[in-house]
């Protein structure tokens, strides 16, 4: 079992981390993320601000378990206010192409019709060219869950790799069917 939970999670300078009832608000100059916590979860702010700590009130198996998950969750969304979270991918395949269109993302990735996607809010998408997309935000969920939103509409195949990938995925290839001369 981890003992990441254990340590206290440093705010910056930026941050404002309040407890309302049974949430926690942590403010920064990217924006404010909110966390329901678990009852069986304390959190507690140092008295100069600079320190988080999480903590189980009860101590069994299940709710160190929760207090690690709350840890983690905590850290990203201290990292995201400060600094946002990035994902790029690609589109390979000719005539594939990405467009955006107010807060929808149009998708070209060989299908009848174009593909929409409406953007979710605190995520904020750049199309640079017609086969890159850049999504940005401060919440890890949120644009880790877009981008596996949009690979998903045309995963990579693995014989000519045409679909939409992450910009560092590796997609291993096949080799097709190799012809062989019959008859002699």
């Amino acid at each position: 079992m981890s003992r990441l939970s254990r340590q206290p999670i440093t705010l910056d300078s930026k941050v404002k981390v309040t407890q309302d009832g049974g949430r926690v608000m942590v403010q920064g100059p990217l924006g404010a993320l909110t966390l329901p916590l678990d009852p069986k979860i304390a959190v507690d702010v140092d008295a100069s601000g600079k320190a988080l700590r999480v903590r189980s009130i009860s101590g069994n198996r299940e709710s160190r378990a929760v207090q690690g998950l709350t840890w983690s969750l905590l850290r990203n969304m201290v990292a995201g206010v400060t600094k946002p979270f990035e994902r790029q991918l690609e589109i390979n395949g000719v005539g594939y192409n990405a467009k955006l269109e107010g807060t929808k993302l149009i998708l070209q990735v060989g299908y009848c019709n174009p593909v929409e996607l409406v953007i979710p809010e605190g995520v904020e998408v750049k199309t640079p060219d017609a086969t890159h997309i850049h999504l940005k935000g401060a919440d890890l969920q949120k644009v880790g869950q877009f981008a596996a939103e949009i690979r998903k509409v045309r995963p990579p195949e693995p014989y000519k790799g045409k679909g939409i990938r992450y910009a560092n995925e590796v997609v291993k290839r096949k080799q097709g069917k190799a012809f062989v001369s019959g008859g002699e």
